[in-house]
């Protein structure tokens, strides 16, 4: 299956004290580029809204800064980067259901990148069987984050921490299969990191949890 062609930008918009919702809600002022907004779960402040927009080219991308300083209310800090599909997401279509969703970076060694993308392909379908989850995408950032390098980020949805917690312990021979390809591909990287969302723009239900 061909992977979404478009362009999507990443952006981790500090809000004001409490105001994540109303950062999250602004975010659909993006229109028909607007793909998702999230809330901090773990790993982030607890104001952090992350919005990603999905983009026609890489210069409409390249001004959805701007575009989002003018629609979301103030801020106390805006991070914004672009970002192109490896492998999935293979349609346009935003997530909605609303769960655990997780934000890995990697940084990884330009040589060993088709690796990564092969056990990524392997490993996904057992993943996903094996624990009621979904991989949603996998992008590569434009800016390299050194010479030979470069940087990845993975969105994956689980429908609560537990089973987070679940998806790193394998049962049985195939889920050890998953874990195996999983394994190899983390010792790839030389550094990653992951934080924890749930969905602001969630069609099926709100978050009103007190994660962090």
């Amino acid at each position: 299956m061909t992977q979404d062609q478009a362009v999507y930008s990443l952006h981790f918009a500090l809000a004001k004290p409490l105001e994540w919702a109303a950062v999250g809600a602004a975010a659909a002022g993006l229109g028909a580029a607007f793909y998702g907004a999230w809330r901090a779960q773990i790993g982030q402040p607890r104001d952090m809204a992350t919005i990603v927009g999905r983009w026609d080219d890489a210069a409409a991308a390249a001004g959805a800064d701007a575009f989002l300083r003018g629609v979301l209310p103030e801020l106390r800090r805006l991070d914004s980067a672009v970002m192109r599909p490896l492998l999935r997401p293979t349609t346009g279509a935003p997530p909605s259901r609303q769960g655990n969703y997780a934000f890995r970076r990697f940084t990884t060694p330009e040589a060993d990148l088709p690796e990564f993308l092969d056990l990524c392909a392997a490993a996904w379908p057992g993943f996903e069987a094996a624990y009621d989850s979904q991989v949603i995408g996998l992008w590569r950032f434009d800016a390299a984050p050194g010479p030979g390098l470069v940087e990845t980020l993975l969105l994956t949805r689980r429908p609560d921490l537990a089973m987070w917690e679940r998806s790193k312990l394998p049962q049985g021979a195939a889920e050890a299969t998953v874990r195996a390809a999983l394994s190899r591909r983390y010792d790839l990287c030389l550094d990653t990191h992951v934080v924890t969302t749930t969905l602001l723009s969630a069609a099926d239900r709100s978050d009103d949890a007190r994660w962090t």
